[in-house]
């Protein structure tokens, strides 16, 4: 067993290529016990062992800065970094972050939760190298579907212009960037990698150089003969443009190509960008041949497979805006490559014309969403909460101020696990009530979706439908269908002096403390704008809690207390929000934590020391 003797990666150093063979075998092992038991992202790092390995092997981290874009592809560089012995407590509470998380180790140099951003940290690191005069590498390991956001653009613009030690590997699984040309190239691309063809280059460029006058003509003649030639064979003209020095493409499955690769593109001591192909889910054949389903999973058996997926309030979205489309050819879908996470998979199918997955884009989404609905259509954007944080400028100039029938479908609102801080659905409510224009709206259970996402796409002027990751839950009998078109539903059930608001998911758990201590409960369906009529019907309460699973700060809660100040209220009210980033952790544990939990609620609300 050579994993169990990893530290660190100086460790690696002791192995030659037939036992790296073996660790990377193990490695595998090791990915799949794990991902079965607490559930994560399995095909992308099963596609990366070879290459986070060959990384740990020609580099020296943390001197040499390593950064994964996007971070879930980060596990097996955990391994190698000491933390194999905690590696079983990966997603869990307490334990290992899913993602880079530089309060966890310092050989994780930067966050990397969301996709695109890493070559501009790595730059930003790399100028930092520079300044100190160090020698140090800084290293990026860039997904294919990465390349698809307008960020890495911006990064490689600014950066291939400068001469500091900045290596960006392109990891290409062949699901979005385009295929290897064939064999020839590959044979090209094994003799421009090699030691003898840099060192080969380098003298024949030196040489004409001393030559007078004719040396700088001929040198330039032969670049541009070189760039054409390169151009045909590899594609790669577009990074050489911006100034990268371009080595491809190379088996990153192949432990001793990715060795020679990365020595190549060390030597070189310039902006690098080395294109490495791999093979998502290797190592797992259900993963290899389905490595979509595998890319972010929950626990499995690893000898069955996945289980059939259940109902989510994904699916039940995906099939409501099936029904829409179906009655309405105005309606379209846009998703930012997830296609399967927000549940669009049969609207691609059955209206193809009027799908669209602009790649990780949700900047471009949004403002391309504007353009459909500025001619009349009716665009519905399905984007992750944490996700949607990104195009926080196009909604406000290019949706807002002009007031376009575009529909947020905002998934994952709210907690949503072990994917942790990075992905807590938690800031949507908040940024959006500073927009103009937008009503805000947040269904509990599957048919108040239906409801919500039909109002929305009918709607003039934005509307966000929010809802969470999972299933529905527990549902009171006197909350019936004719609930849903009302801006609030006020009921009273024992204690008049007490009032439970919320709105979403958090109703379900409010409800059942109504039912148990007696008292009364507010939801609110319509989140923005908050109704005129709520404040006046809530005055007689003498004591008011307001839960909300969001931050607090521009929340809704806090929104609701300056209203009901302004209204002169003499009662107490009590905000229970989160004001805070929450770690990784099951949405069970964090709404243990947070005070959100049934119990938790039922202690807060008869504690008299929270009222005084």
């Amino acid at each position: 067993m050579y994993l169990e003797n990893i530290h660190s990666p100086k460790d690696l150093k002791k192995l030659n290529i037939e036992q790296l063979n073996i660790l990377c075998a193990e490695i595998r092992e090791k990915l799949i016990e794990t991902v079965s038991q607490n559930g994560g992202h399995l095909s992308s790092n099963l596609g990366v062992v070879e290459l986070t390995v060959a990384v740990h092997y020609v580099f020296n981290s943390p001197n040499d800065s390593v950064l994964f874009d996007v971070g879930h592809q980060c596990y097996v560089h955990k391994l190698l970094t000491g933390r194999n012995d905690t590696f079983s407590t990966i997603r869990q509470k307490g334990g290992l972050s899913g993602f880079m998380l530089p309060t966890e180790s310092e050989h994780d140099p930067f966050v990397s939760g969301h996709s695109s951003n890493s070559v501009s940290a790595a730059f930003g690191i790399a100028c930092a190298n520079t300044l100190e005069g160090n020698g140090n590498y800084t290293v990026s390991i860039v997904g294919d579907g990465a390349m698809t956001g307008g960020m890495i653009f911006e990064a490689f613009n600014n950066s291939g212009r400068r001469k500091d030690r900045m290596i960006v590997i392109l990891n290409d699984n062949q699901m979005s960037i385009s295929k290897n040309v064939g064999s020839l190239a590959r044979h090209l691309s094994n003799m421009r990698i090699g030691k003898k063809y840099l060192k080969t280059k380098e003298n024949v460029r030196s040489l004409f150089d001393k030559i007078p006058i004719v040396g700088g003509s001929v040198n330039k003649l032969l670049i541009k003969f070189k760039q054409m030639i390169k151009s045909a064979l590899y594609n790669s003209n577009y990074f050489e443009s911006l100034g990268y020095h371009y080595l491809g493409p190379i088996n990153g499955n192949d432990i001793g190509e990715v060795i020679k690769g990365l020595e190549a593109a060390k030597s070189l001591k310039r902006p690098i960008v080395l294109h490495a192909i791999t093979t998502k889910g290797i190592g797992y054949l259900p993963a290899e041949q389905n490595p979509t389903s595998y890319h972010g999973v929950s626990h499995f058996d690893v000898n069955t497979g996945l289980d059939a997926p259940k109902d989510s309030f994904s699916f039940e979205f995906g099939q409501a805006l099936c029904d829409l489309a179906e009655r309405d050819d105005k309606i379209c879908a846009i998703t930012a490559a997830m296609t399967e996470g927000t549940g669009l998979i049969d609207f691609k199918e059955k209206y193809e014309k009027r799908f669209f997955d602009v790649g990780i884009a949700e900047q471009h989404a949004i403002t391309f969403c504007s353009g459909l609905a500025s001619k009349g259509y009716k665009p519905v954007f399905a984007v992750y909460s944490s996700f949607l944080q990104r195009g926080y400028d196009q909604l406000v100039h290019d949706v807002s101020v002009c007031n376009y029938n575009v529909t947020l479908a905002v998934d994952r609102a709210g907690i949503v696990g072990e994917d942790g801080v990075t992905h807590q659905g938690i800031f949507d409510v908040a940024f959006l009530n500073t927009v103009p224009n937008f009503a805000l709206t947040s269904p509990c259970y599957f048919d108040e979706l239906k409801f919500c996402l039909d109002k929305a796409v009918n709607t003039v002027g934005p509307m966000c439908v929010r809802y969470p990751r999972g299933v529905e839950g527990y549902r009171p009998d006197w909350y019936s269908a004719e609930c849903f078109d009302n801006d609030y539903v006020l009921h009273s059930d024992g204690d008049q002096n007490i009032l439970i608001m919320t709105y979403g998911r958090l109703f379900s758990n409010v409800a059942e403390v109504s039912e148990k201590i007696g008292c009364s409960v507010c939801k609110i369906n319509s989140i923005k704008p908050i109704p005129s009529q709520l404040i006046a019907d809530v005055l007689k309460f003498d004591k008011i809690v307001f839960y909300e699973e969001g931050i607090k700060n521009g929340g809704v809660a806090e929104l609701f207390g300056n209203m009901l100040m302004e209204s002169g209220y003499k009662g107490l009210y009590r905000v229970r929000a989160i004001d805070d980033f929450v770690p990784h952790e099951t949405v069970t544990e964090a709404f243990e934590e947070l005070g959100f939990s049934v119990d938790g609620m039922i202690d807060y609300v008869m504690n008299g020391d929270n009222f005084e």
